[in-house]
């Protein structure tokens, strides 16, 4: 491809994202649907403009990391020792059901191969804390009880899912399941959780100190993205996918991490924040790249719409995100309006959902139309929960205030 034509198209994909976004937004939806719309339009779906080309891959993948990055930098360890109890069991149990019920249907009920229905059930499990932290903040209710057991619920839903992402990733590129190998991908992580943000938060003191003496502007962006990219690489050479090292960097650089290795490696407070405004940008710049790509990947042209499968696929898969989710706010002890809500707001699979997807058509795990229904269900889940929320308070927001059960 010519330069002047690669600047075109990405020219395109930055606009298009973002007028598709503002009309989601405008809509009440998610700006991640209109960005994936985007792609769908863009694609060879509908107008056939452009291809998911290597160059759009490479930042789409930049993209990821980066975004993942933010997931860490927002993730409050401390809400979830808060809230306690409450929280683990909504993650856990919302955790495990959605996994559970996406690999039995898929192994069980369509025949799929084993591989294939872990990714399945993997995808179900993921929700999306920045697509629930809007909707909360939005209805003014994050420090209700209901939000904090949400926001900590999903706090361990983002641990416990790029865990699992590291082992899938391990069974695409090893080309099976192991246990030797499973072994190992867990023990990798777990030194890399252990040993990743503490390397971080010391490199982040050099850079604070470097950043209170230099002169020039644009160092503090610099050289994180680069911290960010060098635990990319260093995850990958550790066996766990690149987008590790971009969680485990944002988690050790959040203003609400802590460590118990002494009072020399807490958190600055307005550092954090500095770090936060600063990569907003680069961050808000290069995912929707990520989300449009993810539209140009599918190709609805190719999948037979007269099939019942694709229908059928699609919609008992829906059913099992939305049911294991609901299961896992039943289990707390609360007014029942407060459950529902709890549960609703955990059905929303969103960009941590698509990352699964976009593993599994990578790696070759699923086909066209796998890949296709599985995308229709993030998307279903994740219009139908902001929804359902605004519903849910405006029908029932006087009982959960009184706590009525």
């Amino acid at each position: 491809m010519e330069v002047h034509t690669f600047f075109l198209y990405l020219l395109i994909i930055l606009l298009t994202a973002r007028i598709f976004a503002e009309l989601a937004v405008r809509l009440q939806a998610p700006s991640v649907i209109g960005e994936l719309l985007a792609g769908v339009v863009l694609g060879p779906s509908l107008l056939g403009w452009l291809e998911p080309l290597q160059a759009i891959k490479l930042m789409a993948e930049i993209g990821i990391i980066l975004l993942l990055f933010e997931v860490g930098l927002d993730t409050d360890i401390r809400r979830l020792v808060r809230t306690g109890g409450k929280s683990v069991t909504v993650a856990i149990v919302g955790f495990l059901l959605p996994m559970l019920l996406g690999f039995a249907l898929g192994y069980w009920v369509f025949g799929l191969s084993l591989l294939v229905s872990l990714f399945i059930g993997g995808t179900l499990t993921a929700t999306s804390i920045g697509i629930t932290v809007r909707v909360l903040t939005d209805l003014r209710r994050q420090h209700s009880v209901e939000g904090q057991v949400v926001l900590g619920a999903a706090v361990l839903d983002d641990v416990l899912g790029v865990i699992v992402l590291a082992l899938l990733y391990e069974f695409s590129v090893g080309g099976g399941i192991s246990l030797v190998n499973t072994g190992k991908v867990l023990v990798f992580v777990a030194a890399f959780f252990v040993l990743a943000p503490v390397a971080a938060r010391m490199i982040s003191l050099i850079i604070r100190r470097f950043d209170a003496v230099s002169e020039i502007p644009g160092l503090l962006p610099t050289t994180i993205v680069s911290l960010v990219l060098f635990f990319a690489w260093l995850a990958d050479v550790m066996g766990a996918p690149e987008l590790l090292g971009g969680f485990a960097a944002g988690l050790a650089l959040s203003r609400r991490f802590f460590l118990p290795f002494g009072v020399a490696l807490r958190t600055d407070a307005k550092f954090a924040d500095r770090i936060e405004a600063q990569m907003k940008p680069i961050v808000h710049l290069f995912t929707p790249i990520f989300f449009v790509y993810v539209g140009l990947s599918l190709n609805l042209r190719e999948i037979d719409w007269a099939s019942p499968f694709i229908w059928i696929f699609s919609l008992s898969l829906f059913a099992a995100a939305i049911v294991g989710k609901l299961l896992g706010a039943f289990m707390i002890r609360e007014p029942w309006p407060l459950r529902w809500v709890i549960g609703i707001a955990m059905i929303p699979r969103g960009e941590v959902g698509l990352i699964f997807v976009e593993l599994g058509r990578v790696s070759g795990i699923f086909d066209q139309e796998i890949h296709a229904g599985l995308v229709i269900v993030i998307a279903l889940t994740t219009l139908l929960s902001p929804l359902a929320m605004k519903w849910f308070y405006a029908c029932y927001g006087e009982r959960l205030h009184t706590g009525v059960r």
